[in-house]
C-alpha cells in the first residue's frame, strides 16, 4: 500500500495531467457513489463526511473528511476541509493507497472546475477573478490558468483585503500577474472567468454585471444556506454542472430550483454529457456560461485513480 502526504499528492498531479485524466474519466461510466454526512452532536456547525465510490469493474475509493469552517481562524490556521482518501482494489478489496485528504480535495475540486473552464470558457479569455482567499484560492487560480492558458491576469477579492493580498503575492512569486482588488462589482464586470471559492451566505457576484462571454464557476456554496451569486446569473447564463446527482442540495442552484427561478430542464448538461459529446459546450463568443461545482465521491475515485496511475 502506498502512502501519499500532501506534498506527494501535489507533485504527482500537476494540473494539466489531472485535468486531462478527469476528462478521460468522464468519457467512461459514472461510479456508484454515496455520501454520509454527520453533524457535530455538540452543534458547532462542524461536519464529518464519508464519500465512498466504486467504478464498475474498477477500484473503490473512500474519502473521509471533516468540514470545520472555523479552522482558518486558528493560530496557525488549518484548512477548513481535511481528512484522508483511501483506494481499494475492486477485485480483492485490498488497500492500494492512502492519501492526504486536504491535498486530494484541493486537487479534485479545483481540477473539476478547471475542466469546466476547459469545456466552457472562451479560448481567448484573459482576466480571471478569484473570489475568496482561503486555502483553496491559490489552487483554483493555478488550475484555471492551466486549463485556459490565454489567461494573462488574475484578480483576487476577499472581504479581508489583507488575505487577498497574501494570495496575490504568493501568485506573483510564481510569475503570475496577480493583484488584490477592493471593488468586487468592478472586478466581476471586467473578468472573463470568475471562480467563487467562499463559504458566503449572501450574494457576491451579481448576474446583471456579467459581461457577454463570461464563464462563472461556482464552488463554495456546498449547501443550500450558502450563496455566491444571484438568480439573475443563472437565468442570464447557460447552466452546467459536474453531476446532476445532489445538485438540488447545493447553494445557488438548489434555492433557484426550489423557488422555480430555473428548472431542472434548463441544466444544459454535466461533465459526462460534455466529455462524451452528447451536449455542446459554449456555442457563441457572447454566451454566458455558469458551472456549478457540485462535487461527489465519483471525483474522489477519478482523482485517486489518476494518483495511482501517476505513481
Amino acid at each position: 500500500m502506498k502512502v501519499f502526504d500532501a506534498a506527494a499528492v501535489h507533485a504527482a498531479l500537476p494540473w494539466p495531467k489531472l485535468i486531462d485524466a478527469l476528462l478521460q474519466a468522464h468519457r467512461g461510466a459514472m461510479p456508484v457513489s454515496d455520501v454520509v454526512v454527520q453533524n457535530d452532536p455538540a452543534d458547532t456547525g462542524n461536519q464529518f463526511i464519508t464519500l465512498p465510490g466504486w467504478v464498475p469493474g474498477g477500484p473503490i475509493a473512500v474519502k473521509m473528511v471533516g468540514v470545520f469552517p472555523g479552522n482558518e481562524r486558528l493560530s496557525p490556521p488549518q484548512p477548513n476541509v481535511q481528512g484522508l482518501v483511501a483506494m481499494f482494489d475492486g477485485e480483492t478489496g485490498a488497500p492500494v493507497l492512502v492519501a492526504d485528504g486536504a491535498a486530494m480535495t484541493a486537487r479534485k475540486t479545483a481540477g473539476d472546475s478547471a475542466l469546466g473552464s476547459l469545456l466552457l470558457s472562451r479560448e481567448d479569455a484573459q482576466v480571471l477573478l478569484v473570489v475568496g482567499a482561503g486555502a483553496l484560492a491559490p489552487h483554483f487560480a493555478a488550475a484555471h490558468l492551466a486549463a485556459r492558458p490565454s489567461l494573462k491576469r488574475v484578480l483576487i477579492w476577499n472581504r479581508t483585503v489583507r488575505k487577498a493580498e497574501e494570495v496575490a503575492d504568493s501568485l506573483r512569486r510564481n510569475g503570475v500577474d496577480a493583484q488584490s482588488v477592493a471593488d468586487i462589482d468592478e472586478a466581476a464586470a471586467s473578468a472573463d472567468v470568475i471562480t467563487c471559492v467562499t463559504m458566503s451566505d449572501r450574494t457576491l457576484i451579481r448576474g446583471a454585471l456579467l459581461k457577454p462571454g463570461t464563464h462563472l464557476d461556482l464552488v463554495g456554496a456546498y449547501m443550500t444556506s450558502l450563496r455566491e451569486t444571484d438568480d439573475e446569473a443563472l437565468t442570464r447564463g447557460r447552466v452546467f454542472v459536474d453531476t446532476r446527482c445532489g445538485m438540488e442540495n447545493t447553494g445557488d442552484l438548489g434555492p433557484a430550483l426550489a423557488s422555480g427561478a430555473i428548472n431542472a430542464a434548463q441544466i444544459a448538461g454535466d461533465h459526462f454529457d460534455l466529455a462524451q459529446g452528447r451536449v455542446q459546450g459554449r456555442r457563441t463568443a457572447d454566451e454566458i456560461t455558469v458551472f456549478k461545482n457540485v462535487g461527489g465521491a465519483h471525483l474522489d475515485v477519478f482523482t485517486a485513480i489518476a494518483l495511482h496511475n501517476a505513481a
